[in-house]
């Protein structure tokens, strides 16, 4: 690995820099709407919000004139009108009214980001607009298909956002951290096989479990009793979507990896990681399932214990935020072979990295000699 490869993985471990020409979860559909919507993304204060004829708009969140935060504004049709000093502004970004005066100065003007609605979410372009190609942006299918039903929720983390892909690429933390939940002891006793597609951009982490007890979050919502047998199957699309195929059915009913699972439960669990700044992460979370499609008691149940499961991930992470925020220089973590999703996702982060950073300052000296 070279140099600068080894530095942005301990990069993607200390989260120094942002992957800025991606696209990012800001929000779900239903939560822009006619109420200014502020967030952070990648360290940009960004306000969202949807035009009279229901598209969404995202721009920076700061007046030209004095900084004053666009969010804490009004709308008046589909303009922004400063709260502070009555600066106005279209979807644009330009600004088409200055108090007091008739001429508008050129650079009276807010950056205005590129925004696409795909699967109920709203991503956000963070980078170099001419690069937002909207074909890039990853699906989660499942979530706007009629086929299925889905509960979602997200939760803010007080923690870097590569803790949280950590968190997902290794699943074997199910047994003890959500034991009651989703965890059983076969997850942790199971190994995995990880398969990195380096022109797809894409890390696959399978366990595959023949036989294995059916945890309560399975048990309740499907009816089955007794063993199972259950697929944990990770697609993570760097940075910013993870994708779990979970499927589970009694013992017997998948007889293989390439045998029909069309008597199995399916669930599709969907992140959208979101990194807020260098400390914290918009945690957008969905499960999306085709079975009990119609029983309200199934989505409650799964809303509700779902959401339990995040809050103890969120509990876990942000005090693992604390302590490496207070640990020397230099610290050695140690890795074995459950981490190989996980540090298979940090290299490809930090190849990512690699190619986003800027490039070393020149001295002065030298620069001058170029000129």
């Amino acid at each position: 690995m070279s140099a600068r490869l080894e530095e942005s993985v301990t990069d993607v471990i200390r989260n120094q820099w942002f992957v800025r020409n991606q696209w990012y979860v800001a929000a779900y559909g239903a939560e822009v709407g006619r109420e200014l919507l502020a967030r952070t993304i990648c360290g940009e204060p960004v306000v969202l919000y949807r035009t009279e004829d229901g598209v969404a708009v995202g721009l920076a969140d700061r007046c030209v004139h004095r900084r004053f935060p666009l969010s804490e504004s009004r709308l008046v049709g589909d303009l922004i009108v400063c709260g502070y000093h009555g600066f106005t502004y279209d979807t644009t970004g330009t600004c088409v009214a200055v108090p007091a005066q008739h001429r508008i100065p050129r650079t009276a003007r807010v950056p205005a980001y590129p925004v696409v609605e795909r699967d109920s979410f709203v991503w956000v372009w963070i980078g170099d607009r001419d690069r937002a190609d909207e074909h890039l942006v990853p699906r989660a299918p499942w979530l706007d298909d009629p086929r299925y039903t889905v509960v979602r929720g997200m939760e803010p983390l007080a923690a870097r956002y590569s803790l949280l892909v950590d968190n997902l690429m290794d699943l074997s933390h199910e047994t003890y951290l959500h034991g009651g939940y989703i965890g059983t002891p076969e997850v942790a006793d199971t190994s995995t096989t990880t398969d990195v597609d380096e022109v797809c951009g894409i890390v696959r982490v399978s366990r595959h479990m023949a036989d294995a007890a059916c945890p309560p979050f399975y048990a309740r919502s499907t009816g089955i009793q007794g063993r199972i047998t259950r697929w944990q199957d990770i697609e993570y699309h760097p940075p910013c979507l993870y994708l779990l195929h979970s499927r589970i059915a009694p013992v017997g009913v998948l007889p293989g990896p390439d045998g029909d699972d069309s008597a199995a439960f399916h669930a599709e669990i969907v992140y959208g990681i979101t990194p807020s700044t260098e400390s914290t992460t918009y945690d957008f979370w969905a499960v999306a399932r085709d079975f009990a499609v119609d029983d309200q008691s199934v989505t409650d149940f799964l809303r509700e214990n779902n959401h339990a499961v995040v809050m103890q991930d969120v509990t876990a992470l942000n005090l693992l935020e604390q302590v490496i925020a207070a640990e020397p220089a230099g610290y050695q973590e140690l890795s074995v072979n459950i981490d190989t999703g996980a540090l298979a996702a940090r290299r490809m982060l930090a190849r990512m990295l690699a190619g986003s950073r800027p490039a070393p300052a020149r001295p002065a000296a030298t620069a001058a000699a170029t000129t």
